[in-house]
């Protein structure tokens, strides 16, 4: 008997509506939910091989607790009661003697987040962050300090855009289906392209516009670009004039940074940027510069998504058609959103955050998703106290924080070390107890509140049973808190309670969701109006160009651009990214994707190869100041000279992950831990490093 099932995918922290038909308890098919606009039924590569986690043989079966040193892959087979108990058992003394501080939850961005912010309040320790600061802190604050919204609280209109302007954002390699297939009918309807990039990427071959820009120097580029605007009055001058405030000072700022001065540090013609600022102009306010989904690059990273935003500002492109939106909550239409766990009341907690977001010393970040590179100084220094304990949940330090030698080095010092997860990354490899977490398809998970112009609900409904020795993660970690005594926070026995709980008062059950996945509060699209009705949440209601936040803070709003150096002679600026066929670094070992692409390769200029004796395959040893490793080479004269460039998420140290293990070279190995002091990123292209022959 064949069902069709309603849900969302995980394969990475998109969520894409799927529907998924089973057949005498097998997954035979996935795709897109038909009924959610933009998906079409399609998916990506890795939405197509959640079928292929689903039964690799080399998931994690069951609770595993290590018996030998830590790295060294010995683990022995217990129940989960004897997991449970020997985690609850090693965290109660440090709670007691260290305090619930002591312990830190290092996760992906998910729908039991709520779960995991709950386990910590319980115990009074702020201590929980996400990848979010990884890949976006500094967009997250840039977002902030001029419409007092987050970036996840905005969103961008692509299907109607008319020209649409990324930065390093490769949107047809790391891929969100309904993003994508709205550009292509954007650009199907006459919408340009322009695509600046130190590399030529998919995304560079479909664009009009291509521009190889020296590395570092994006915002030197829009500084031109505003001046350009500014000098010729090409802006929205209504909208500009009713919502932002400190467009003369953003003047006055600019008049050195010239289209002529811009030339000189990124490398791309005066004439093209006064060209490109004149067409843009033209389509106002139906135009995007995309603020870009991995904003963490360089130190000065919170003032080039500053950049991007005030030009999105100057062109009227803000609750706009085409251009960017404010997300829309229930409320909005007389409904209430989904009840979560931490909207309960819990003990005060009297210390600060690990990472010191929101005290003096680092006041802006935002403490809902934490800095999680700050972990490993933190652990190692002690500062602002000691910490003792980690839960990695589905989250990986030792390969998406920067340094892992550092990383490793810190982790040495915890007392417990605890992985919740599917697979066997480096991190499980690394720790005391695995906990292994079902599949998304075999659990029911937290209820997805969906925001946007038509505010809706979405839920993860399980597919089949689990095949392995596996539990949800929601449910892990309420049997931990059920065994160090904060059981009470967690009012249910199973994930269709915890769901019915989340829907109370909201109107919906479970049951709503059958028929297309997902139900909505109403029908129409909501903008507000542009003239009176937009709803800034910052202190002045406006668009901050002067920023509150920061100059409150003791920072700028317009700081002096700082030359960016070219690299030492030999050395190159390593760029990461991300391939259309991996999800960071939890599909390396997926049997479908791993076939498609089983390693990186250094990508590096065809000239620099030349003189450095590197031909095309080559072994190749790269090296910066905190780590090395050996990588195939890719000679291409279609990647700036000055930068080299290898996908994130290879080099796995885990030996049962075997089809990825040792692959290609963690980029975490080489990259320093460096940070954006103010927005709250890592500077993961600030690392310089060299390349010679094996």
């Amino acid at each position: 008997m064949e069902k069709e099932i309603y849900s969302l995918c995980f394969m990475c922290s998109v969520r894409c509506p799927i529907k998924v038909y089973v057949k005498d308890g097998q997954v035979n098919f996935i795709e897109g939910n038909q009924h959610v606009a933009g998906m079409e039924g399609s998916l990506c590569p890795r939405g197509s091989a959640g079928i292929s986690l689903l039964y690799d043989d080399e998931r994690v079966k069951d609770p595993m607790i290590r018996v030998g040193e830590r790295g060294e892959g010995h683990f022995r087979k217990v129940s989960w009661d004897e997991a449970l108990d020997y985690v609850a058992d090693k965290l109660k003394p440090i709670i007691e003697e260290h305090g619930g501080h002591s312990l830190v939850i290092g996760e992906r961005t998910q729908l039991a987040t709520h779960v995991t912010k709950t386990f910590l309040k319980a115990i009074k320790s702020p201590n929980q962050f996400t990848h979010d600061a990884l890949c976006k802190g500094s967009v997250n604050t840039a977002c902030r300090s001029l419409f007092g919204y987050t970036d996840a609280q905005m969103g961008m209109d692509v299907g109607n855009t008319k020209h649409l302007v990324l930065y390093g954002r490769n949107i047809f390699e790391s891929v969100q289906v309904k993003e994508v297939n709205n550009l292509m009918k954007a650009m199907g309807n006459g919408a340009e392209l322009t695509y600046i990039d130190p590399r030529v990427t998919i995304t560079a071959t479909k664009a009009r516009r291509y521009w190889m820009i020296r590395p570092g120097t994006d915002l030197a580029l829009n500084y031109a670009l505003i001046h350009v605007i500014l000098k010729e009055r090409l802006y929205d001058a209504e909208f500009v004039n009713r919502w932002v405030i400190g467009l003369s000072e953003l003047q006055d700022f600019v008049n050195p940074y010239t289209p002529e001065w811009a030339e000189k540090e990124t490398g791309i013609a005066a004439g093209a940027m006064i060209d490109l600022a004149r067409r843009i102009s033209k389509v106002k306010p139906n135009v995007i510069f995309n603020f870009g989904y991995r904003g963490a690059n360089h130190p000065d990273e919170i003032y080039f998504r500053r950049s991007i935003m005030i030009l999105n500002s100057l062109m009227g492109s803000v609750e706009s058609k085409g251009g960017f939106f404010f997300k829309k909550g229930p409320g909005e239409e007389g409904g209430k959103p989904a009840r979560k766990l931490t909207e309960q009341k819990f003990p005060k907690i009297g210390v600060p955050r690990f990472d010191k977001v929101g005290t003096p010393d680092f006041p802006l970040p935002d403490p809902n998703h934490g800095v999680g590179q700050m972990l490993p100084n933190a652990i190692l220094n002690e500062d602002p106290y000691p910490i003792k304990a980690l839960i990695a949940f589905r989250f990986d330090p030792l390969m998406s924080i920067p340094d892992t030698n550092l990383t490793k080095k810190a982790l040495e010092k915890l007392d417990l070390i605890v992985s919740i997860d599917i697979n066997y990354s480096d991190i499980a490899w690394y720790s005391d107890v695995i906990l292994p977490e079902s599949t998304y398809l075999e659990r029911t998970d937290s209820i997805q509140q969906m925001n946007g112009p038509k505010p809706q609900m979405f839920l993860r409904r399980q597919a089949v049973p689990p095949r392995y020795n596996t539990r949800e993660g929601a449910m892990i970690l309420k049997q931990i808190a059920d065994r160090i005594g904060t059981g009470k926070y967690f009012p249910y026995e199973n994930m269709e309670d915890l769901v019915s709980w989340q829907l109370e008062g909201t109107g919906f059950k479970i049951d709503d969701f059958d028929a297309k996945g997902f139900v909505a509060y109403g029908k129409r699209k909501i903008f507000w109006d542009r003239k009176d009705g937009i709803k800034f949440k910052t202190p002045s209601k406006k668009i901050e160009f002067k920023s509150s936040l920061l100059e409150d803070a003791g920072f700028e709003s317009f700081p002096s651009y700082e030359h960016m150096p070219s690299p030492p002679k030999d050395h190159f600026r390593l760029v990461v990214g991300r391939s259309a066929i991996h999800t960071h670094v939890s599909t390396q070992n997926n049997p479908y994707l791993n076939e498609l692409c089983s390693e990186n390769t250094l990508w590096i200029n065809s000239k620099k190869a030349e003189e450095l004796g590197i031909s095309d395959g080559d072994l190749v040893e790269i090296a910066s100041k905190v780590g090395k490793g050996t990588i195939k080479a890719y000679v291409s004269d279609l990647i700036h000279p000055e930068a080299t460039f290898m996908f994130h998420g290879f080099g796995h140290e885990s030996e049962r992950a075997t089809r990825s293990y040792q692959k290609g070279v963690n980029d975490s190995l080489l990259i320093e831990n460096i940070s954006d002091m103010i927005g709250g990123s890592p500077a993961l292209h600030q690392t310089f490093v060299s390349v010679k022959p094996v």
